[in-house]
């Protein structure tokens, strides 16, 4: 409650946890349960054309709930920070007009971190020259530049992820000043509860969720991207499509390119818990109830029963916040 007003602020909840570990199917059931919008928070499903590598929402999911903050533009146009932060903070706005309850869900700890602890990143627009002389300079030159300039920005910042190294970059040459140094916080108007899924059997999880993608047609998908903007755009060197893109290459067969494919998302989900346990805190639901999820096929009856003990949790979670 606003003390000064009387006024109830509104809430926001955020529903975090690393890939695979079972958001989306949660999302849906909360979202509808709740008549809410699922407001995605995933720095890769930004994007048009990514969808099976990004595990994105199915048309026919995005038909039972309304999706926000996807397809947001092409692969060949980044958005940083400061954009998403402005994009998503509009988007939280109309639900808690239209609600008083926005639902964020996701894994990407920097853009859920801006959100919901309000850090507020340099106000410094996109630079598209510099980013071409940077893309040219080639991303392992370029992270190294980082390093020697700023390396406590370079320890956050993966070696393989140009956008975000780019964007450092852009913002130490603009200002001055390394981006890690103007990093401050502005904590939101409104109420938050964080909830975590974190299931025992992620591994699994993970080893299906990888086998699916390439199943559903990843390295499809890679090479129509590929033709369109071309094998130097950078997030194509991402978790996923980088693997397909050596597969087409004909540097990977298609086993060796699946296992690498979850090895390194196996690597990035250890990275996300880190995060979650140093920068959030989360009210972590049952571990053991996600254990006989599925995310291929139909649900047996175990998994739907596990299914909606989650649901009940989350609901009463949220409601207890609602009062």
């Amino acid at each position: 409650m606003n003390e000064a007003s009387g006024a109830v602020q509104p809430v926001t909840i955020a529903l975090m946890g690393p890939t695979a570990s079972g958001k989306t199917d949660l999302a849906l059931a909360l979202a509808e349960a709740l008549d809410l919008a699922v407001l995605s928070v995933d720095s890769r499903q930004l994007y048009r054309g990514m969808d099976v590598g990004t595990a994105k929402p199915t048309a026919a999911q995005r038909r039972r709930v309304r999706h926000e903050l996807l397809d947001l533009r092409d692969p060949d146009q980044p958005i940083n920070l400061q954009e998403f932060t402005a994009l998503a903070q509009a988007a939280i706005a109309a639900e808690h007009r239209r609600r008083g309850v926005a639902l964020l869900v996701g894994g990407s700890g920097l853009y859920l971190e801006s959100l919901l602890r309000g850090l507020a990143p340099p106000a410094v627009p996109p630079q598209p020259d510099l980013r071409a002389q940077l893309a040219a300079l080639g991303q392992p030159l370029c992270h190294g530049l980082l390093r020697q300039a700023d390396p406590e920005a370079a320890t956050r910042i993966m070696l393989a992820d140009a956008v975000r190294t780019q964007r450092a970059l852009e913002v130490l040459y603009a200002t001055g000043r390394p981006i890690s140094s103007q990093r401050r916080l502005q904590p939101p108007p409104w109420r938050v509860l964080e909830i975590g899924l974190q299931p025992t059997n992620l591994q699994e999880r993970i080893q299906r969720r990888t086998a699916l993608m390439y199943a559903e047609g990843l390295v499809e998908e890679t090479a129509a991207l590929l033709a369109r903007f071309g094998a130097d755009c950078p997030l194509l060197r991402t978790m996923g499509y980088d693997e397909a893109r050596r597969l087409l290459a004909g540097e990977l067969d298609r086993s060796a390119a699946i296992a690498l494919t979850e090895r390194r998302t196996r690597q990035y989900a250890k990275r996300q818990r880190t995060w979650f346990r140093r920068r959030h805190n989360p009210v972590w639901l049952g571990q053991n109830r996600l254990e006989t999820g599925q995310d291929i096929g139909p649900a047996p009856a175990a998994a739907a029963g596990a299914a909606g003990n989650l649901l009940r949790e989350t609901l009463e979670l949220t409601h207890k916040v609602l009062g």
